[in-house]
């Protein structure tokens, strides 16, 4: 198929590796001293390598080259974890878990007030700090939403986080494959329903994945729903 891709000027690589970091796909790679891209299926045509180059060494083609696989992506970044053996954070305060009350009062301010109250119930809420198990996930409709959603859209507290229980993550950034921590947590809690809030760009494709792997494994039959953001701020699907 033509389509949109990465091209390496060698002449003009310093070798400085910057665009290799860049690349979350993993496409790019540093070999003798200069970046090439290693597998067309890797590049997902969106240019996160581009601003990194310090010497304008990559840019964009339209050429024949082996489609997106989104799903080769996420094999590869599940098998450089395993080699690298990274452990989770722990340790750090910010990963402590706990249950955020709300005083009475705050439940009963007036509809404009109420439109800027953090709806935020528990917290961690990053998919890697999350507990299996927490007393907040007995009969709760989790949430499991990209971290750009409740940037790109406006009213997200008020229309997800409500009365829901909030996972994040980020597939592309995160390098890591959510499907197996997702479906422990809904195997071993009282989950009532999942909601699932991704944006319209191709890498959030691994959290939807990630999310029905988790649903399918558990082995538990729960009403979902997948619900999309376009960049600007609309609900689209």
């Amino acid at each position: 198929m033509i389509r949109r891709i990465i091209q390496i000027d060698e002449g003009k690589c310093n070798g400085c590796g910057a665009c290799a970091a860049a690349c979350h796909e993993g496409a790019i790679a540093m070999i003798d001293g200069k970046a090439k891209l290693m597998r067309d299926d890797y590049c997902d045509g969106l240019g996160d390598c581009l601003p990194a180059c310090p010497t304008g060494a990559i840019t964009f083609v339209e050429r024949e080259a082996a489609a997106y696989d989104e799903q080769a992506v996420m094999h590869n970044k599940q098998q450089k974890m395993w080699e690298q053996e990274r452990p989770l954070p722990c340790g750090c305060p910010g990963s402590q878990s706990r249950l955020i009350e709300r005083s009475g009062c705050e439940t009963q301010q007036a509809e404009t007030a109420a439109a800027l109250q953090s709806r935020l119930s528990q917290w961690p809420v990053q998919i890697q700090l999350a507990p299996i198990n927490a007393p907040y996930f007995h009969g709760a409709r989790l949430l499991i939403a990209a971290d750009c959603t409740a940037y790109a859209y406006a009213n997200f507290h008020e229309r997800f986080i409500k009365n829901h229980i909030t996972l994040v993550g980020c597939p592309k950034l995160d390098n890591v494959d959510y499907s197996e921590k997702l479906t422990e947590i809904i195997k071993t809690n009282d989950i009532k329903s999942v909601t699932i809030v991704r944006m319209e760009v191709p890498c959030c494709g691994g959290l939807e994945a990630a999310a029905k792997t988790a649903l399918q494994n558990s082995g538990k039959f729960i009403p979902w729903q997948v619900v999309t953001i376009s960049t600007d701020g609309n609900i689209i699907g």
